[in-house]
């Protein structure tokens, strides 16, 4: 029994191309009985997609053996005889490339740089090949690729990494047999080089190697290629070790240092929470998270400080956030706090004021991470005094640090209150007498975050009446000014984040197309750290944060109470939001949004995707500015967002697609093979805990892609969307269930779809009939063209039409008498496909009253 389980399960995985489990289930069913030649086939079917064709080879043969007359398996061999001989053939013919390449790039006479860079670019190109990659491999290609790495000259380390790229990629031997050779010290050595091309491909290769390494945990591996291998966590670890190292080496270049924590954040914590195992994690905290915080502790022009970039910091920050978001339970993050302490502590005290100042670094960086991990540490004995203190000092770095640390302090409700009272005062104090643009932008943006502290809320204002218009006043005259360092420009933006919560300020902001395109042109500048900002300004001028609409009964009762209740403000009307829109979309919104989702960055976190995806969830409210959305790039930037980030993110940047596919021609909005990658987040739109309105919105958008080609009624087939569409077909709501019906109607163009009608036991037709008879006359036109479609592509639907209801001849003769002209057409169709089908048919239509009804209609001048 469970050799023929595992032989038909192998078949499955063959038709779903996961050709590793179709091997395994084979062996397992011919394990049992090695005579079972079906399973043998399979396997060597399996095998050959695998590229292992000597083993192919051999279960081939054995099934000519056990079965010498069946053809199939006899066409099998030879076919696969043939391509074993053009194996071979460029093997050998690869040998002697492989060797010529080597030759010039390692020859120190060879002075022709355009040859080199072709034997460079050879190399390359071959190991992108399996039998490229596997002949540079058994020809000593490590070992000659390493003298390559050490040469030290730019092109030729690149030439290299891009060639191992192609040795590691989905390879897990080679991988670890490649790591043993180069060693991890090496590799993170070239990590942190000073030339910044060569230190991205050497995070590119890490990437492949990690991806390669991690595989090899997950899978349970069988046959020759990995037998060889039998843990990759020890490599994963090494590797890993020295990534940490590297954070801290003073040697190490900044870029270095960014990739080295670019690399972190993607392999260390768990993708997603269905995995169970965070020991990676762990281990990381207990071996680097010191490391982290020195990264994230670094104060910019200090001595002896570690070479950083504008974005170094805030990718230590994430990465925090992401390793304590890791964690299961509440002994592992009493485990982080207590390391955090420890090393705030161990910089503040006893290190002098460079000392303190490292220690509000950190604070800042937890902070704007894993913000309890901030807060506690805020706690701590003196901290808050030493920020409140260093805020008043004379030199700019120090109260640099400490007006950020202030401001990333109040963001966080628990200790704005106490800020609130003490630092207000010191903050206004700062902006009012400061000499230097850089701290007062600081200082207002700590300013706007506690005067933000209503949100939304039109009556809970915490500053003067007016005084919010001045500060964005003044925010946006920073923004505008290039004069100033991106880094001041940045804080502008962060304090419009805030202040845009109230109306007037939206308001302005929008008529001010500078300071709009200034904003834009930052989103878009190398420094990341600006996206959650800009961001956030765009979810407030659109206002496409969630709102709920209070209950009137609980207002009256609030009232009752004298209990303070949320006002809306006059200018968050949807009229003028949609003017506010109208203004973005003029000033360049989209190209900026999708050169944000562009960035392989860090500071695009999941939360940042959401925000972004609102923006355009709503700039595509109106169908007249969806055009002018997919002419900038937004149809292209939107798929990635639908794919990944938080569910709520991926489900509005589904619905901002299906909007944009039921008013444009998808074909246009989504150029070749783009179309098929909007498939499955419409399909997403389908789940039952969407709402109505984007079950309503994914079902005609997938209407108007059923009904372009049969690729992609396969590829929404595949994507399992019938069931769903079948379901939302019984839909209480009556336009749910219409486009459902209509989007069920083009699917019905597709061989499988029309099977599925004449499947045993389904109801399938018999709605479609009654369908075709109900008093909504746009579901009766759907139902009845899909009738009209089956019945002409599948003729055996007609047969089995009267034996579905006893009322499918009153259903069709209404249909004929009905005075709406498409009615009136399908009907006939319907009825000429049933005449030309059966005889047994014909004769029970023309027994009824459908012959007068015919007759009559043919002599209808007007209808021709």
């Amino acid at each position: 029994e469970g050799a023929v389980l595992h032989r038909n399960r192998a078949a499955c995985y063959l038709k779903l191309e996961d050709y590793a489990k179709a091997e395994a289930d084979a062996s397992k069913a011919i394990e049992a009985n090695g005579r079972d030649v079906k399973a043998l086939f399979r396997r060597s079917q399996a095998l050959q997609k695998l590229g292992r064709l000597d083993q192919a080879v051999s279960d081939l043969q054995r099934c000519v053996s056990l079965e010498p007359r069946n053809k199939a398996f006899q066409e099998a061999l030879r076919t696969l005889g043939s391509s074993m001989h053009e194996k071979m053939r460029t093997m050998s013919c690869t040998d002697s490339k492989v060797d010529q390449m080597f030759q010039i790039l390692l020859d120190p006479e060879e002075k022709d740089a355009d040859k080199k860079q072709k034997a460079a670019q050879n190399l390359i190109v071959l190991a992108r090949e399996e039998a490229g990659a596997e002949k540079i491999f058994q020809s000593d290609g490590v070992r000659l690729l390493t003298r390559l790495l050490d040469t030290a000259k730019a092109d030729m380390m690149l030439a290299a990494l891009r060639t191992l790229v192609g040795l590691c990629s989905g390879h897990r031997s080679r991988t670890t047999a490649i790591l043993a050779e180069l060693g991890a010290p090496r590799l993170s050595a070239v990590l942190g080089v000073e030339h910044e091309q060569v230190s991205l491909a050497a995070c590119n290769l890490l990437q492949v190697m990690f991806d390669s390494l991690k595989e090899g945990m997950q899978k349970d591996f069988r046959g020759k290629e990995d037998a060889v291998v039998l843990d990759s966590s020890k490599d994963l670890k090494l590797l890993i070790k020295h990534l940490l190292e590297l954070l801290a080496l003073e040697g190490a270049s900044a870029h270095g240092r960014d990739n080295a924590l670019n690399l972190l954040i993607k392999v260390v914590p768990r993708k997603s929470p269905r995995e169970t195992n965070n020991s990676l994690s762990l281990w990381v905290i207990d071996q680097g998270l010191k490391k982290i915080l020195e990264v994230g502790s670094t104060v910019c022009g200090a001595q002896d400080s570690l070479p950083v970039t504008e974005n170094s910091r805030m990718s230590a920050s994430v990465l925090l956030s992401k390793l304590y978001s890791d964690l299961k339970c509440d002994a592992e993050r009493e485990n982080f706090h207590h390391l955090c302490e420890d090393y705030v502590k161990s910089w503040f005290e006893g290190h002098e004021l460079a000392g303190k100042l490292r220690a509000i670094q950190t604070v800042s960086c937890l902070l704007q991470g894993p913000s309890e991990a901030g807060n506690r540490v805020l706690e701590l004995e003196g901290i808050m005094d030493s920020v409140l203190s260093l805020c008043a000092s004379v030199r700019e770095a120090h109260q640099l640090v400490a007006v950020e640390a202030l401001i990333h302090a109040a963001d966080k409700a628990k200790r704005a209150s106490f800020i609130t009272a003490n630092g207000v005062s010191l903050l206004k104090e700062i902006y009012k007498h400061s000499e230097r643009d850089s701290i007062r932008i600081r200082a207002l943006v700590g300013l706007c975050k506690l005067g933000s502290a209503g949100g939304t809320d039109f009556s809970m204002k915490q500053f003067a009446e007016g005084s919010t218009m001045k500060l964005a006043k003044q925010c946006r005259k920073w923004l505008c000014n290039e004069t100033i360092d991106a880094g001041t420009r940045r804080w502008a933006v962060e304090g419009l984040a805030y202040l845009t919560f109230d109306a007037d300020v939206k308001e302005e902001f929008v008529e001010d197309k500078a300071a709009m395109q200034a904003m834009f042109h930052l989103a878009k500048s190398e420094d990341r750290s600006v996206l959650y900002a800009v961001a956030s300004t765009l979810v407030n001028c659109t206002n496409s944060y969630d709102h709920e609409e209070p209950d009137p009964q609980m207002l009256e009762l609030a009232k009752y109470a004298k209990q303070h209740i949320p006002e809306q403000h006059p200018k968050d009307k949807p009229d003028f939001v949609k003017r506010r829109v109208r203004k973005l979309l003029a000033a360049g919104v989209v190209s900026a949004l999708a050169c944000m989702v562009k960035s392989e960055n860090p500071a695009l976190t999941n939360s940042c995707r959401e925000l972004i995806s609102r923006v355009f969830l709503a700039l595509v409210e109106e169908a007249e500015d969806r055009g002018s959305v997919v002419a900038q790039g937004g149809g292209k930037a939107l798929i990635p967002l639908s794919l990944e980030g938080t569910e709520v993110g991926q489900t509005k940047a589904a619905q901002a697609l299906a909007k944009i596919t039921i008013t444009s021609n998808p074909e246009m909005a989504f150029p070749g093979e783009r179309i098929y990658e909007v498939v499955r987040p419409l399909v997403s739109l389908l789940h039952l805990q969407r709402t109505g309105l984007e079950n309503f919105e994914g079902l005609m958008a997938l209407t108007n892609l059923a009904g372009i080609s049969e690729r992609l009624r396969q590829k929404i087939l595949k994507e399992k969307a019938v069931p769903m569409i079948e379901g939302y077909m019984f839909e209480e709501h009556e336009l749910i269930r219409l486009a459902a019906t209509e989007c069920m109607c083009n699917m019905a163009m597709s061989k499988e779809v029309q099977e599925l009608f004449l499947a045993e036991g389904s109801d399938r037709l018999k709605l479609m009939v009654l369908y075709s008879g109900e008093e909504d006359e746009k579901l009766r036109r759907a139902a009845s063209g899909t009738l009209a479609m089956l019945t002409a592509l599948h003729p055996p639907i007609c047969k089995r039409i009267p034996q579905v209801t006893a009322h499918w001849l009153e259903i069709l003769q209404a249909l004929l008498l009905s005075p709406n002209l498409e009615l009136q057409h399908r009907g006939a169709v319907v009825v000429m496909n049933m005449m030309a089908a059966e005889r047994e048919v014909a004769e029970q239509l023309i027994a009824s009253e459908m012959l007068e009804i015919l007759s009559v209609l043919c002599k209808e001048k007007d209808k021709p």
